[in-house]
């Protein structure tokens, strides 16, 4: 049975010919330079003292008393430009390796039908998006904060697994890996929007600034299509029955979500005020 499992692991099922690995490599250059400028970006022109707290709740006494009881404990906060320009840099970093000391190992996954230099970094890159989406509408709770990124680690891990059990080339896929990651990508974005939606019906209650809506909404979208591109892949529909076209569409969905969520934040909580 092991046998058999690493015979499946190193089938080669995709041609990734001398012209097709240059254009990928361009293209991954160009990913690296447009989100390392972007990160750059970030630094340089971003509010530095722009903070998020991060906090937690003593109860002050046994569970069930009044919260009156209780104090919220502020742990240390999250510079916000900083972490804004982490997860460009991180995407920086993965596509120059891939694109230059890792060239090797990258063709040799892509032949088999996988990338898994990709999962390693969406599941640094996108989880420090959710914290962050997290943070700006107000989720502070260091416990509710670990909770989420880790349910954001499990959906990209399932993605995955997804890309090592199925051949995308033929016969029937496995979707469960899949479907399960849909369940757990959905943990993040309830533990958004219920508090908020709860939030918003106490009496006066005042809601986030309206950029804060738009964050969300788009990169709810964003995050959405590459669930969408995976499953294009292992249906194997129009150009999407080409694996290396669902790489490539990796590779500028990756680009646009974060651009997006970092230029909306600097544009309306990054600018230095004058």
């Amino acid at each position: 049975m092991t046998l058999d499992l690493r015979q499946h692991f190193d089938r080669e099922i995709v041609e990734v010919t001398d012209d097709v690995a240059g254009r990928l490599r361009r293209l991954n250059l160009g990913a690296f330079a447009l989100h390392l400028a972007t990160g750059v970006a970030m630094i340089v022109l971003g509010d530095r003292a722009f903070d998020l707290p991060v906090s937690g709740f003593n109860i002050g006494g046994p569970p069930g008393v009044e919260l009156e009881r209780g104090t919220l404990n502020e742990f240390f906060s999250i510079p916000l430009a900083v972490s804004v320009a982490a997860f460009s840099l991180l995407s920086a970093l993965f596509h120059l390796i891939v694109a230059g000391p890792g060239a090797a190992a990258y063709r040799a996954e892509l032949r088999r039908g996988r990338n898994r230099f990709r999962w390693v970094e969406y599941a640094l890159s996108s989880t420090l998006m959710m914290v962050l989406i997290a943070a700006t509408t107000g989720i502070t709770d260091l416990a509710a904060l670990i909770g989420l990124a880790f349910a954001n680690i499990s959906m990209i891990l399932f993605g995955w697994i997804m890309e090592m059990v199925n051949d995308s080339t033929e016969g029937r896929p496995w979707m469960t890996p899949f479907w399960m990651g849909c369940v757990a990508g959905i943990g993040p974005w309830l533990a958004i929007l219920v508090p908020l939606w709860f939030n918003l019906r106490v009496d006066g209650a005042e809601g986030p600034p309206g950029f804060v809506y738009g964050i969300i909404v788009s990169i709810f979208v964003f995050f959405n299509t590459f669930a969408i591109n995976q499953w294009l892949q292992y249906r194997r529909i129009g150009k999407w029955a080409d694996y290396l076209h669902g790489e490539r569409t990796y590779i500028v969905l990756s680009f646009v979500a974060k651009s997006v969520l970092a230029w909306q934040i600097f544009a309306n909580t990054l600018i230095p005020e004058t």
